[in-house]
């Protein structure tokens, strides 16, 4: 079972579907991206257990030591972006400050959060404030 988004004309997911594995030639399909895309969208597989560039084992949770299903840095959900050049899924930007890292292709916060207790963002003071 794979997953697959579906993108419009500006490469914005508008749905997040269960497909065929890329390796199931059932009906003769070679390429399942191509089939499952109507006309004017565009289809691209989803690592359903990846984020920031690392697939997650789908029993224990932690890192995978076969990082071969690792692609597209995240598993996507509606209202994501798909960069052609990264071959990245990327979610909205949560707030006008946080800066996309490149290397996960993850919003991060300007400031670091702080790991004891309860956090969220507060965009006008720029900072984290308990919860």
């Amino acid at each position: 079972m794979a997953h697959y988004a579906l993108l419009n004309a500006d490469n914005v997911v508008e749905r997040v579907f269960v497909g065929r594995d890329e390796d199931d030639l059932a009906q003769g399909v070679t390429d399942w991206e191509e089939y499952y895309a109507p006309e004017g969208y565009t289809v691209k597989r989803t690592s359903y257990n990846t984020r920031g560039g690392v697939y997650y084992d789908p029993e224990t949770g932690e890192p995978s030591d076969n990082q071969s299903k690792a692609f597209r840095f995240n598993y996507c959900g509606i209202g994501w972006s798909y960069d052609e050049g990264r071959d990245a899924f990327i979610e909205p930007q949560p707030f006008e400050s946080w800066i996309l890292d490149e290397d996960t292709c993850l919003w991060e916060a300007p400031v670091e959060r702080p790991t004891e207790g309860d956090w969220v963002w507060d965009e006008d003071a720029g900072a984290w404030v308990e919860a």
